[in-house]
């Protein structure tokens, strides 16, 4: 039935409410087809943005899958890397431990096969020995029976010169002794003479002897502490930039200073060794710039060592004349100045030769003072008196003999001259001024503290100085003191008194000066305390 059916029906049927009534229906149906078509639409329209929405998802998720892959495979990538580096570090670290290991046994080998030969040498010096005793024994026996047999004919013999000579045997020996006293005197006298000169030469044998084994124990310690400049790196990277390829830096550093520069295992550290202190300085100050730089190539080191050997020259001849400013000695050659400088880079058992040099002129300029005579040649002595141990380790002679050149090519005074000569006893010294710098040098090399020793040696002297003094009766405690400048000893009251405390302290004192090496002069302080003790009650 069709709208315009029902219409006609609604008309025939009523008049004008059914026309009514048609019109709504018609309006319900007309709303309700326009409703349903919204409806569609508007399903239509959320379901392609849906569809949208769902694409750009995957999308975004693709891309966010595709940058997490990359950042991932980056990750692993750098942990690879790292745990490659990480791999061959140990695996450099294992071969150094390797190769220490492997010299570790190669010298506990040597040592074993030296056990071994010293074992079998003391087997046959044992076998010897006991072969040589049991030859002893039975020519001890031998003799025993031979000093019998003279023992027996010594008595027959007495009897019979008894008779024969009609004198007892006392008569006959003040006879014999009173003719052959003096014999025996002139015999004597030139044996005597022949054992002191044998026992002279013999003496100074055994002290070279003794000398050069204690040399060659103390040469490799000295020759490391004195010939040894250490460099520090700030990496240990800045170790492979300074070998360079091929080593072609180490080289040119090597050649431009003349210094042997030694790579280890020790991290961060570069070793400088030369018996030249001013080649030694020139070369750590030109390292320590080339660091400091960065640029580290050989025509850049050639251009640093250049530079810096010119700044220690000018150093050196500025340290030379501020040391003769210093002392008020005036009138020096400018080669003697420039020698002089170079003691500021020159050690003597840990105590610098320049600041050594400045007290002695100024310890025998005030001696001189004090003696009422002109302290400028004592002066003038006192700072030259070491000045050939700026080039000892470079020409060929003692420091005294090269001291006293360097002052005679330079026309130094005669009086000077001799000072230098004399100020080791090399020759009798015959001017009060050589004297007075003799006196100057020891006061400054034996001050507490000018001169370092070892920890060890001084550890030792310290207990024997007080194992020497603690060695006399009635001594309670020893205290060294002042770095063993003084000994102090306790001693018990009730068995040494006030008197004997002098000559304890003499006694002392002397078997220190026989018994113990030191430096300089020790103060033996004996100390006796009474104590009285009583409580008021």
């Amino acid at each position: 039935m069709t709208i315009f059916g029902l219409l006609n029906s609604a008309i025939d049927a009523g008049g004008i409410a059914g026309i009514a009534i048609a019109t709504a229906v018609v309006g319900a149906l007309i709303g309700f087809f326009v409703f349903k078509s919204y409806s569609m639409n508007k399903i239509g329209n959320a379901k392609r943005e849906a569809a949208r929405i769902i694409e750009e998802a995957n999308l975004e998720a693709k891309t966010i899958r595709k940058d997490g892959l990359i950042e991932a495979k980056e990750q692993m990538n750098r942990m690879r890397d790292d745990f490659e580096k990480e791999t061959k570090e140990r695996k450099q670290d294992w071969q150094r431990t390797e190769n220490r290991l492997a010299q570790k046994e190669s010298a506990l080998d040597k040592k074993e096969d030296l056990i071994d030969k010293k074992s079998a040498t003391l087997d046959r010096k044992i076998e010897d020995a006991e072969r040589v005793q049991k030859q002893n024994e039975e020519t001890k026996e031998r003799l025993k029976g031979i000093e019998d047999e003279l023992s027996h004919s010594k008595e027959i013999m007495q009897k019979e010169l008894e008779r024969v000579s009609g004198m007892t045997k006392e008569d006959a020996a003040a006879e014999l002794k009173s003719a052959l006293l003096e014999g025996v005197k002139k015999d004597a006298a030139q044996d005597a003479k022949a054992i002191i000169a044998e026992s002279k030469e013999n003496a100074q044998k055994e002290a070279r002897n003794i000398i050069s084994q204690a040399i060659q124990r103390c040469a490799a310690d000295h020759a490391t502490e004195n010939t040894v400049s250490v460099v520090a790196l700030p990496n240990d990277e800045m170790k492979g930039r300074i070998i360079g390829r091929m080593g072609r830096n180490i080289r040119a550093l090597e050649s431009a200073t003349g210094v042997d520069l030694i790579i280890d295992d020790t991290p961060d550290v570069i070793t400088l060794s030369s018996f030249d202190p001013v080649r030694r300085e020139v070369a750590r100050l030109t390292l320590e710039k080339l660091i400091t730089d960065g640029r580290i190539h050989p025509a850049r080191i050639e251009e640093m060592v250049d530079k810096v050997r010119r700044e220690v020259e000018a150093g050196i001849k500025e340290a030379g004349e501020e040391a003769a400013f210093e002392v008020g000695v005036h009138g020096l050659h400018p080669e003697i100045i420039k020698i002089l400088g170079r003691l500021k880079y020159r050690t003597s058992y840990g105590q610098n030769v320049l600041k050594h040099s400045i007290e002695v002129a100024s310890l025998a300029s005030i001696m001189a003072s004090e003696m009422g005579i002109d302290p400028r040649i004592a002066r003038r002595a006192g700072l030259l008196h070491d000045i050939g141990k700026a080039v000892d380790h470079e020409l060929e002679g003692t420091h005294i003999q090269l001291g006293v050149e360097i002052a005679k090519k330079y026309r130094e005074n005669g009086d000077v001259i001799h000072a230098i000569a004399a100020h080791h006893n090399d020759i009798e010294p015959t001017t009060i001024d050589a004297v007075i710098v003799q006196a100057a040098d020891a006061i400054s090399s034996a001050r507490p503290g000018a001169r370092r020793e070892s920890l060890e040696n001084y550890v030792k002297r310290i207990e024997k100085l007080e194992e020497i003094a603690k060695s006399f009766d009635g001594v309670d405690q020893t205290f060294a003191v002042q770095a063993g400048r003084e000994i102090r000893v306790m001693v018990k009251p009730e068995r040494v008194n006030d008197a004997n405390t002098v000559f304890l302290a003499k006694e002392i004192a002397e078997k220190l000066e026989n018994e113990l090496e030191y430096p300089g002069q020790i103060k033996v302080n004996v100390i006796r305390e009474v104590r009285s003790v009583e409580y008021a009650k």
